[in-house]
Order: C-alpha cells, then structure tokens, then sequence
C-alpha cells in the first residue's frame, strides 16, 4: 500500500541537496515519520486518559501540531517560511520538551531527545512540502498499515547498511538475529536488554518473536508487561538512537526503553546492582571501536577495544541463570594479548559458553571481518562447548545474503548439541590453561580433495589449447 510512497519519498529527497546518502534519507524520514505517528495516535491516548479518569492534554500546543502546520497553514507554509518555521519554531519548540529533571521513558522526553538530536536537512522549502505532503498520506491507525510501515522502514536501516562502512553499523542481518533469538527463546515475563542496540533490530524481533508465540493466550498483565517492561536498549550514536525509537513504534511497542548515552561510560562495572540486570542480552557490539582510557577505568579488564569492554559489561548485567547471544569477531577466540586471553578465562569461568556459531565471511556486508556468535548462561563454569560452522554453500553479498532457511539446521542441531560435518564438542578441560584459545577447528570436516601434480595441469592446459587451434581450424576452412 505505503511502497509507492517511500519510493517517491526517495525521489524528493534525492533532490534535495542537503540529503546526499542512505542515511540523510533515513534520518529525514524518521522525524517526519515520528510527527506524523504523534498525530494519529493521539485519539488512542485521548481516549486511555478519558477511561483511566484523568483529564487528557494534548501533546503539543495548537501551532505545532501535524494538523496545523501541515494542513492548517498548507498554503502560508511552504517555500522559505516552511524551512524558518520549522528551523526556528518547530525544533526549538519540541526541543523544549527535553528537561533536565524529566523521565527519560516517557514519550514526552524522547520526543525533546530526538529534536535536540536530529537536524531539518532540507534547504528548499518547496521540496520539503512534497515530503511532507507524502509521510501525510501515510496512516499509523491499523495494525496492517503498522505492519507494512515497519516493513519499509526496515528496508530503509537495511539500505543504509548497503550504502557503505557507516551505515554498516546501522544494520545486523535480520535472519541472523532471529536465530539468536530462537536459541535464547525468551519467555513473558523476562526482560531483554541491548547495550549497543543500534537501529532496536534485536529488541524489534524480539517482540515480534513474543508476540507471534503468546498473543493467543496473553492476560491483560502481560501485555502490559510485553509492552512497556520486557526491552531495554541504550545507544551512543544520535541517529542510530532516532531509527531505533522509531522502528520500535513502528513494529508496535509504543513507547520505547532506549536511552541515548554510551554504556560503557555510564558507571564503574562492580556498581551495576541487581535490580538493573536482565535475563536476556541479545547484541552485536561496535567492531573495532576505541574507548578512552577514562572510560577504561570502569572495567577490571583494561582495554582499548569497545567490543571487549562490552563483553565484560553484557556478564555482569546479566542476572544469575540470564543467558546471552552476542556477536563478536572471530579474532576474539585466538588473540594472545592479555586483555584477550583475561576475558576468555573469565568467560568460561563465570558462564557456561555452551555454543559457538562460526559465521561465513561477508555475513555483514561492508564489514571486512569475519564474526562469531557467543552464547553463555551465567553463573556455573563451562564445561563442554558447542561448535557450528555455518556454510549456506555460497558466496555471500547484495544480491545473495543470509537468510533463514541457512540457519535453520544449526536452530535444530543446537537443541541437543548434534555433531555433524559441520558441528562438534569439545571439552573445555582439553583447552590450554594458559591462552584458554577457542579457535574453530573443525575435526569433522571432510578431507578436501589432494591437490593435483602441476605437471598434470599443465598438460592439460596444453592439450586444451591444442583442442581449441584446431576447431579454429576447422572454422576457418568451413569460411574459407
């Protein structure tokens, strides 16, 4: 229904000379978007004050709402005094509802966040009228018209992660998280949380996962708690920040848990208490980041490597018997610095690491590492250790990547810890005590082909050659 619009969407944004990539085109239709589901839901919270017996306020003052300044006004608003009444009213208005002392879980407070984050990229006025007038033509009042939005927003993150190296760290691969999720089988009633949530793609499919299993026999407290207690996310970059918000209302979770700040620099580690751990981390941490050595100091193990320090982080805030599924580069398993060989140990130590999933290269596009998926229960020590090696048995890239159905053996293989070509066991007392290393070795692995005499090639390149002169030959003659 909405397809036709986001493609003519792109068209007036590719006009638009302050818009010059896939993440210009995403920032500008989020907060376009995110006015416009402000506007239409406002019945909906109109009438849950109206049955609660509280006396409803409308979100915005008259002036600022959807209804008059792109309605109302359509004719006065458009041109040069579009952009000075939305650069020099509108922002600063909205930025307005960001307050020191304010709850940042409210709409009210994401709303100030987002707008003191985002910025109006539009330079002409004319063109910002037909973006506006598309994103009205859109409706947020249906579950379908929800369903088809959040599709299309979803292939709005997953173009950005296309478009190049930054917009990479927008986007993990939807299937791949969805076995994630299946492996950790989350359960109503337990909360989820990521650190480095990015653009919500986990905590979005977490829901969507949730809400497919129990929506057929879920009480009233439990959608409640489904709706405003189970996902949890923080994230540092301001527009990963406004597409996660965003693509959490989209796929149905009103008013999402996600705090914009960095998690690492928030508090020393041992401060983290018990009522701010969770049963589920599902994540997939910056690669190759650098932290301060300021922010270092939070952590017992010292290191510059953001991913390394998130590890420590998603251990400790995981409650006793909380289990985990995180992405990490392969590296992580063999490197013989310190800081490595120190969080290895610790893993296995504090976590049973019952399963690694070894990916296939270019599982992320952009990304020129190749990546594993760590998952671990917290509390007893590892014992034994679970392998996949994951082979869709092709070349992965744009126009053939991971999908489902590649997953879906080791989904089924990892219930009871199968061995297969592909999949095997160790026994962690079998590992060095010293580099406690975790490098993929496959022993099940079919013995490649041995490789032929040079000799043997070269006669049969020979031999080839001389096929080739004489159909040549042959032409030749048939011509002559």
């Amino acid at each position: 229904m909405f397809e036709q619009t986001f493609k003519n969407l792109d068209d007036v944004l590719w006009k638009e000379a302050g818009c010059g990539s896939e993440l210009d085109y995403a920032e500008q239709t989020s907060w376009l978007l995110f006015l416009k589901y402000l506007e239409d839901t406002e019945p909906a919270r109109e009438m849950n004050d109206t049955f609660a017996g509280r006396t409803y306020a409308p979100l915005f003052e008259k002036p600022y709402r959807w209804s008059t300044w792109v309605h109302a006004r359509k004719d006065e608003l458009t041109g040069d005094d579009l952009i000075k009444f939305v650069n020099h009213e509108l922002f600063p208005y909205l930025q307005g509802f960001k307050q020191p002392e304010g709850d940042p879980n409210t709409i009210e407070y994401k709303i100030g966040e987002i707008f003191s984050e985002v910025r109006n990229k539009f330079s002409s006025g004319y063109l910002m009228r037909d973006a506006v007038d598309l994103i009205d033509g859109l409706e947020f009042k249906s579950q379908e018209q929800k369903h088809e939005l959040s599709d299309l927003y979803e292939t709005r993150i997953k173009n950005m992660g296309n478009a190049g190296r930054n917009g990479g760290e927008y986007y993990t691969p939807r299937p791949l998280i969805r076995a994630m999720i299946r492996v950790t089988d989350p359960q109503i009633g337990e909360t989820i949380f990521d650190p480095a949530c990015g653009s919500a793609g986990f905590l979005c499919e977490s829901f969507q996962y949730l809400w497919e299993k129990n929506r057929q026999h879920m009480s009233p407290q439990q959608l409640d708690f489904l709706q405003s207690k189970t996902f949890h996310g923080r994230e540092k970059k301001s527009l990963a920040y406004i597409l996660g918000v965003m693509n959490m209302i989209l796929h149905g979770i009103e008013a999402p848990n996600i705090v914009h700040g960095n998690t690492l620099a928030e508090k020393p580690l041992d401060d983290i208490q018990p009522h701010e751990q969770h049963h589920i981390i599902l994540a997939n941490p910056p690669f190759g980041g650098k932290e301060r050595k300021e922010v270092q100091q939070n952590f017992s193990i010292k290191t510059g490597e953001t991913a390394f320090l998130f590890l420590q982080y998603f251990i400790k805030s995981l409650k006793p018997g909380g289990r985990a599924a995180v992405i990490i580069k392969n590296t992580f398993l063999s490197n013989s610095d310190n800081a490595s060989r120190s969080l290895r140990k610790r893993l296995l130590e504090d976590s049973d690491l019952h399963t690694i999933l070894d990916c296939p290269a270019k599982t992320f596009l952009g990304a020129g590492v190749k990546t594993v998926v760590l998952f671990f229960t917290k509390g007893a020590p590892t014992r034994k250790l679970w392998y996949y090696q994951l082979d869709p048995g092709r070349s992965l890239g744009k126009t053939s990547p991971l999908n489902d159905d590649d997953l879906a053996e080791f989904v089924e293989f990892q219930k009871t810890k199968a061995d297969s070509e592909r999949s095997w066991s160790i026994d962690v007392k079998t590992l060095d005590k010293d580099s406690a290393d975790l490098s993929v070795k496959n022993p099940n692995a079919p013995e490649a082909e041995p490789l032929r005499d040079p000799a043997e090639i070269l006669d049969e390149i020979a031999a080839l050659e001389q096929e080739t002169a004489e159909a040549l030959n042959d032409i030749r003659a048939l011509i002559a």
